[in-house]
């Protein structure tokens, strides 16, 4: 099922022996257009602090109750690597946090957590794995950072971007939210990331190889009613655009 990140914001987050605080943000991959950590704010039982969590522990979370349950002890949270949150999360503190809960490293594989975990990694494959892999970006973003974004299609801007619509089992970003208010009062509407051309970090904007006039007059968005196939298969058509599930 689809879900609002937005709506995650403030859920306990529940340990194998007791909650450890609070879902604050989500960390997603650019490339793939997946989660790859839940931000959880555990200032209140840490002190000032913030832990990352894998979707290799994610429960099914709870939403009648708001609880969201991760396959992890108290003391494994505890004791975690710190990493600041604050700053771009390179390859070498992600292989250091791997290594410490015995997670598969994600950029490995071919598809969403599709391999095995990987054996504890000695001092030298580290170094050369940090070396070679921040060479590069890893693509991580905050999913509170993006939120506001604005959306530029072709013949110009259309809105901002308002949430994100994630899979619930497989945590991979299907839609994003787009807030036409500025443009169009009150209107909201679903825009897959395949449809995006670019994201300019440095602007803060997200280009969608779509018409502005097209955009304006896709299917709305209802807030209020969760995303079926029946909606997608609207989306879809009306953009003529490859369905996902086929």
């Amino acid at each position: 099922m689809l879900r609002n990140i937005k709506n995650l914001s403030g859920y306990k987050i529940q340990a194998k022996d007791g909650n450890i605080g609070e879902v604050y943000d989500f960390f997603f991959d650019d490339e793939a257009w997946t989660v790859r950590y839940l931000v959880a704010d555990v200032e209140t039982w840490l002190l000032d602090r913030k832990v990352l969590i894998s979707p290799e522990v994610f429960g099914q979370p709870e939403w009648e109750s708001r609880y969201f349950p991760v396959a992890l002890s108290q003391e494994q949270i505890k004791n975690s690597p710190d990493i600041d949150t604050h700053k771009p999360i390179s390859r070498q503190h992600q292989i250091e946090l791997h290594n410490y809960y015995g997670w598969p490293l994600y950029w490995h594989a071919s598809g969403p957590y599709t391999i095995p975990p990987v054996p504890h990694i000695s001092e030298t494959e580290l170094e050369t794995a940090s070396n070679r892999e921040d060479e590069r970006d890893s693509h991580l973003r905050s999913m509170r950072e993006v939120k506001n974004y604005y959306i530029h299609a072709i013949g110009g801007e259309i809105g901002h971007v308002s949430d994100f619509l994630v899979d619930d089992k497989t945590w991979v970003v299907r839609y994003i939210v787009v807030d036409t208010g500025s443009w169009l009062p009150g209107k909201k509407i679903l825009i897959a990331p395949l449809w995006i051309d670019k994201v300019r970090w440095e602007e803060s904007k997200v280009y969608v190889d779509l018409p502005k006039e097209m955009i304006k007059n896709s299917p709305e968005y209802d807030l209020s009613s969760p995303v079926n196939r029946e909606y997608e298969i609207a989306l879809y058509e009306y953009y003529c655009r490859p369905k996902y599930w086929v």
